[in-house]
Parts: C-alpha cells; sequence; structure tokens
C-alpha cells in the first residue's frame, strides 16, 4: 500500500470519527501530548492509528490525497 501522505489533519479524524473538527484538532493535541511532541510536530498517520486502535487499512479508506 503506497501513502500518498504521511500526516494527518483534523479534517481528515472528523470524517473518520464523525464528530466535529474541533474534536479533531483537540485528539491531536492530546496524541501529541502522549507522544512529547512540540506543538509545532505533525503527527502520522501511523501514530494516530496506534493511538486511536485503529487500523490503517480502515483509516487510509477516508484519507483524501
Amino acid at each position: 500500500m503506497l501513502q500518498k501522505r504521511i500526516c494527518i489533519y483534523a479534517k481528515d479524524i472528523q470524517l473518520i470519527t464523525g464528530r466535529t473538527e474541533r474534536y479533531g484538532n483537540k485528539l491531536l493535541v492530546k496524541i501529541r501530548k502522549h507522544l512529547k511532541k512540540e506543538t509545532h510536530h505533525l503527527v502520522t498517520i501511523n501514530e494516530f492509528c496506534e493511538y486511536t486502535g485503529l487500523r490503517i487499512s480502515e483509516v487510509m479508506t477516508y484519507i483524501k490525497d
């Protein structure tokens, strides 16, 4: 499976979870804190999947290039 991008955004999380974009932003902040990343660092799709317990193949169906 070839990924065209490796980072995930709040809008992607909105599409995956059905929640608001604001929820997506809050979840990204939680993931960054959990991984001890700085606020300007991006969260990868793999990190998101590990944190949420979702499979990459499921998430990739919602990710737009």
